[in-house]
């Protein structure tokens, strides 16, 4: 795996572990961008939406597009997401502690 392909499983984990974080599961793609700047990666919005729609196709979380994209993880999402599963391109997450 390059740098890359390591970048974009971390940013896939990244926008999973806040959707799970989050009251009600939900986010939009603004506050996701921001959230992943805080993780040290400064991505641009076009960014942010090929990888949920990537996470969607991979049936992790569903969007709705309300004018912005608004994220909302699925139960495999969650699950993806504290690691009790693993789907191939999303980083699996390190114990927290």
């Amino acid at each position: 795996m390059n740098y890359s392909d390591l970048k974009t499983a971390d940013i896939r984990l990244v926008i999973l572990r806040e959707l799970a974080d989050t009251d009600g599961y939900a986010s939009n793609e603004s506050v996701l961008q921001l959230v992943l700047a805080k993780y040290g990666h400064a991505v641009g919005r076009d960014r942010v939406r090929t990888d949920l729609y990537w996470l969607q196709e991979q049936g992790l979380l569903a969007i709705n597009d309300v004018g912005v994209l608004v994220a909302t993880a699925t139960q495999r999402g969650l699950d993806v997401a504290t690691g009790a599963a693993t789907v191939p391109g999303v980083k699996r997450p390190g114990p927290r502690g």
